[in-house]
């Protein structure tokens, strides 16, 4: 039996067989790895490699003067960080990149975000990209490290951005199978500055009907992608609790309300909530990771503040979880005798959790396998980390994938955020082509 672009061609007889006994399995065996509806019917025809031209888009991708403009661009941006809202020169690098491309943008969104767009007409379909940097020195050895002195790229927000200029250039090549809109956002202020919340209230999503992210992933091989379906992270937010007791010497703790003490039985309490209160298998985690009080070894201090964050996978959650925070703060407070002063979300932002759309997610597997490979496609595991990208898909339905940038060979071993934090440059042609594929297809394959 002969195959030609996934689609096989038996003897016609059989085929017709076939198909009257098996339609389901004759699909599936007939279109490399499609999603296949509950009736049988083809969502999606991934497998037609003429029409969609995966290998075109990965080979320009990979092409030695593209690969080499990319690294360029992603040095040029890890170089000078800048931290949320501060993206100014990153800003002006986008805009430069795209003038120079021909593509039209508008500006500022959020005060230095960039949306481009590539085609025109229906359906619209967006990719983000987010633009910050962190608080973080850079202790790598690489000769294109940070030259800011305590700030550094180590989430990877530079890829990101690359990635998403590469993909602009692979679109605006191939504008003539375009038949709809693909809008590029790139987004400041990911890092605890809500700037997804703003680009949003600012326009940038215009008419888009999706939305597709990428984060850079050290635990993943370059040349490798992840995705799952639902939620892959978590809801996330901070609370700080002032407990406000009777300071006095420490020879004479009867003479006081000692809120350390209150401090201690609040701390243990709140890890029950998870502990005892909470379906094991879903996912929740309350910690505490701020503790001050006191400064002399012979006096009970007035005040103690402590702090943290909690996280679940389910939205819905959120405010019982914060209801229980209070009542457990309040409540262990008032039987030391002393007052708790609560509040949420002030320094660490709450974010909500990010749950892929299930058929956009069978979107990204697809063109990855038809891009990677199968071998080089995973199953992406649920983290209680929290990004902002979640805020557009409380608007329109989206999905995130990771890109690897994992490689032993390089040093490309240490997590996100860690000053050591370096990547695989082979990895840029890979995200801007997923991404520039993922849009194309989109538009071919969800166009009503």
């Amino acid at each position: 039996m002969a195959c030609f672009h996934g689609l096989c061609t038996p003897p016609p007889l059989l085929i017709i067989a076939f198909m009257l006994l098996s339609p389901s399995i004759f699909v599936s065996q007939c279109f490399d790895t499609l999603p296949v509806d509950g009736d049988g019917s083809v969502l999606c025809s991934y497998a037609d490699e003429e029409n969609c031209g995966y290998k075109e888009i990965l080979a320009a991708a990979k092409d030695e003067e593209m690969a080499s403009w990319l690294k360029s661009v992603r040095r040029r941006i890890h170089q000078n960080p800048e931290l949320k809202y501060e993206e100014f020169e990153t800003s002006a690098l986008i805009r430069e990149e795209l003038d120079k491309m021909g593509v039209t943008y508008e500006w500022p969104f959020a005060g230095t975000g960039v949306v481009a767009t590539i085609g025109a007409g229906e359906p619209v379909v967006a990719l983000r990209a987010d633009m910050d940097a962190l608080e973080i020195e850079e202790l790598t050895d690489w000769e294109y490290k940070s030259k800011i002195s305590g700030r550094m790229h180590a989430c990877g927000h530079d890829a990101h951005v690359t990635m998403l200029l590469g993909a602009a250039k692979l679109l605006q090549g191939r504008q003539q199978h375009l038949q709809g809109t693909v809008r590029l956002i790139f987004q400041p202020a990911e890092e605890l500055g809500l700037g997804a919340q703003h680009m949003i209230r600012d326009g940038a999503l215009g008419n888009a009907e999706a939305i597709f992210g990428i984060h850079v992933d050290p635990r993943l091989p370059s040349g490798t992608i992840s995705a799952k379906p639902g939620p892959i992270l978590a809801a996330a937010g901070s609370f700080k609790a002032v407990i406000e007791g009777r300071g006095g010497h420490a020879a004479s703790p009867h003479l006081t309300a000692d809120p350390i003490i209150a401090a201690s039985f609040i701390i243990l309490s709140l890890q029950q909530i998870v502990s005892r209160e909470t379906n094991p298998l879903t996912g929740q985690v309350i910690s505490i990771t701020v503790v001050k009080g006191g400064g002399a070894l012979n006096v009970i201090p007035t005040n103690v503040t402590i702090g943290g964050t909690y996280r679940t996978f389910s939205n819905k959650d959120i405010e019982k979880l914060k209801s229980r925070i209070r009542e457990v703060t309040e409540t262990q407070g008032a039987v030391h005798g002393c007052k708790v002063f609560l509040s949420f979300d002030e320094i660490f932002p709450f974010c909500p959790a990010l749950i892929n759309d299930k058929k956009l997610y069978e979107h990204i597997y697809n063109t990855g396998l038809n891009i990677l490979g199968k071998e080089n496609v995973k199953m992406a595991d649920a983290r209680m980390a929290s990004e902002d990208f979640s805020f557009y898909l409380e608007h329109i339905p989206g999905a995130m994938f990771e890109i690897g940038v994992g490689n032993e060979e390089i040093g490309a071993v240490h997590s996100l955020h860690s000053p050591y934090f370096h990547l695989d440059e082979d990895a840029l042609p890979i995200g801007a082509a997923m991404q520039a594929a993922v849009a194309q297809m989109y538009i071919k394959n969800f166009k009503s």
